[in-house]
């Protein structure tokens, strides 16, 4: 059987330290947690580059709401990836669609040859596309590497059924990564029903913005 591995999505050096502390896998380092991430800041990548050296993939969204992106952010885009390869990161996590909420080919293939070869990740943008099986083989000939998803429901309990067909469908040529109100409670039916190999938490189980250490083990301790 295959390893399963957990990312912790950490909006701020503590949450870093803590998830490398407890065992997490890899970080997703982003800003701004009332948006759902953002790309973060410079200069707190580099504290944070500094100070783990477990694997950080870094967020690349300009903003907060959709994910149509206008030329002047979708350059912005592509010039922060260009910073943040000089930073030592271990990949990237981005997503844009066009105006009808389909997955934009051409601008997605130059984001992912501008990272290029960092590994890239399509994130919660998946769970906004019009269809998702159609759009799940897009991605994958685009060169993403991962999708991290809720299955298109409100968190992946809601979203289980679709998260289990796309495994499936995927059939390891991506990996598909339940994210989404993923939390010690709920993760061992989802991983019983799902068995993806990558899951994917903010661990934050309070009003705070820090990860929780004892949640990020008691996921990995359900993920042995």
């Amino acid at each position: 059987m295959k390893s399963k591995n957990l990312e912790i999505a950490c909006f701020n050096l503590e949450s870093a330290i803590i998830a490398q502390q407890y065992g997490a896998d890899r970080i997703e380092l982003c800003d701004n947690i009332l948006a759902g991430g953002t790309t973060p800041n410079f200069e707190i990548a580099r504290k944070v580059r500094a100070a783990v050296n477990v694997k950080m993939n870094v967020m690349i969204r300009p903003r907060g709401g959709d994910f149509v992106y206008n030329d002047t952010e979708f350059e912005q885009m592509k010039s922060e990836i260009l910073q943040f390869k000089k930073m030592n990161v271990d990949g990237f996590v981005f997503g844009i669609l066009d105006a009808n909420n389909y997955f934009d080919y051409s601008r997605n293939k130059e984001l992912v040859t501008v990272a290029s070869p960092f590994p890239c990740t399509f994130h919660r943008a998946f769970d906004e596309v019009s269809n998702v099986y159609e759009s799940l083989e897009l991605v994958i000939d685009c060169g993403f590497r991962t999708v991290l998803t809720s299955g298109q429901g409100k968190n992946v309990m809601e979203g289980i059924d679709v998260l289990r067909s796309l495994v499936t469908k995927a059939n390891g040529r991506i990996v598909i990564m339940p994210g989404g109100g993923l939390r010690s409670s709920n993760i061992v039916l989802l991983n019983q029903k799902v068995n993806a190999l990558f899951y994917h938490s903010s661990a934050i189980i309070d009003l705070s913005e820090i990860a929780d250490g004892n949640e990020i083990e008691q996921i990995k301790c359900c993920l042995q």
